[in-house]
């Protein structure tokens, strides 16, 4: 073969495999990596745009989005502590009954023996860790599956609620005690419309997200780890900032900040870095990869398991708590349904279902995409059986997609 017809063929192959070609490849394969990963966050969009375009914006009015976030709220309290047990592979059917008996133990307490508020809260707390701690014996120590002692405990607590209440409601609380369910911070820079403080505490807000993000990618880029393209990286952070700032400007034009968003914050900060950056929280995913191999590393699996129910009894307590004051009531019928609302949130944020896999912030935004299918179906008029019948769809979809990815990566 001649030298001229090797040029001609290493020209075409040229023009064939083009660079900025290869280069565009990679970038659009980053990106859409990147969007796989944060899949459960552009759903709750979808979700929010689809509901404010059915319901003619009324989703989105100021009022309406702080009223999303106070009735919620128990159910992201719950699906935080749900995520952590569903991570290390076990289940919790109880959370609601538990609740509804802290919010009966508290009516006793705040209300009955006119205790002070905080120490009515303080001592509910307790009692819902030291129910924690009766489950967790069973699972970790006596070897009982999670399940069936759950299940027991569904069944204790809300005799016990009913106990506790002598079928008939307790009410009603001091005002501060209901300032956890109902209770709204604003004004600190003096009255006005819409509320400094909120829009100052959402500037804050993002301005602590850029930063964190920022340092995040520099130091996956000192130690040459794949990042995503700068142009991306900076429209995703445009894009989330936004969304910040749009729910700022709506909580500050209603009332200011809910005391449970304030409650829901702390609880995600804290809970996010036991989860990503302690022994704990890596006991914890390792011993829902894998148990055995976990006890072989050396990992107290049943100190482990018995925590892990010792945190679920507290945040159920407290879950108790924010309903039962923001129903100004303690009741019989309190926490029905709970538990099913928190292990679906856990699941539609992305945990699955053989445990060793899930996030903190995944279980909220799970949570807050049931939130707004309540509340967007309620608005359109929808009777609850059709809620309940979406809600179940949903909740499968999201189980089927973990299979569906389980069985394309060969896992």
């Amino acid at each position: 073969m001649s030298n001229d017809n090797l040029s001609n063929e290493s020209t075409a192959a040229g023009a064939l495999v083009n660079p900025s070609d290869n280069k565009f490849t990679r970038w659009l394969s980053t990106v859409l990596a990147d969007l796989g990963k944060n899949g459960i966050f552009i759903a709750l969009i979808a979700v929010v745009a689809l509901f404010a375009i059915l319901t003619d914006g009324i989703l989105l009015r100021p009022q309406n989005i702080s009223n999303l976030i106070v009735q919620n709220g128990y159910i992201l309290v719950l699906a935080i502590g749900m995520v952590m047990v569903i991570i290390a592979g076990h289940i919790d059917l109880s959370v609601g009954s538990v609740a509804a008996f802290i919010g009966a133990i508290s009516g006793v307490f705040a209300v009955e023996m006119g205790l002070p508020w905080w120490l009515s809260i303080l001592l509910s707390l307790l009692i819902g860790a030291l129910v924690g701690a009766w489950q967790g014996f069973w699972v970790a120590f006596v070897g009982i599956p999670a399940f069936i002692v759950t299940l027991a405990g569904m069944l204790i607590f809300r005799g016990l609620a009913l106990v506790v209440l002598g079928n008939a409601n307790i009410g009603s609380f001091p005002t501060e005690y209901r300032g956890l369910g109902n209770g709204f911070l604003s004004g600190i820079f003096g009255e006005s419309d819409p509320d400094i403080f909120t829009l100052i505490i959402g500037a804050i807000a993002i301005v602590a997200l850029v930063v964190q993000q920022v340092r995040t990618r520099r130091g996956r880029q000192k130690y040459d780890q794949a990042v995503e393209p700068g142009a991306w990286f900076i429209a995703k952070l445009v894009l989330i900032s936004a969304v910040i700032g749009w729910f700022a400007w709506a909580l500050a034009s209603y009332k200011g900040i809910p005391v449970t968003l304030i409650v829901l914050a702390i609880l995600v900060l804290v809970y996010g870095v036991v989860m990503n950056r302690t022994v704990f929280g890596r006991h914890i995913y390792a011993i829902g990869g894998n148990r055995h191999a976990a006890e072989l590393s050396g990992i107290k699996t049943r100190r482990v398991d018995f925590w892990l129910f010792v945190n679920m009894g507290f945040l159920a307590a407290l879950a108790g708590l924010i309903f039962t004051a923001r129903l100004n009531l303690a009741g019989p019928k309190a926490g029905d349904g709970f538990e099913l609302e928190a292990i679906s949130a856990a699941f539609i944020g992305g945990a699955a279902v053989q445990g060793g896999v899930g996030t903190i912030g995944g279980a909220i935004i799970g949570g807050l995409i049931i939130g707004v299918l309540n509340n967007g179906m309620s608005i359109m008029g929808i009777g609850i059986e059709w809620q309940q019948a979406v809600k179940g769809l949903v909740l499968l979809l999201a189980v089927a997609f973990d299979v569906y990815n389980k069985r394309r990566s060969g896992n």
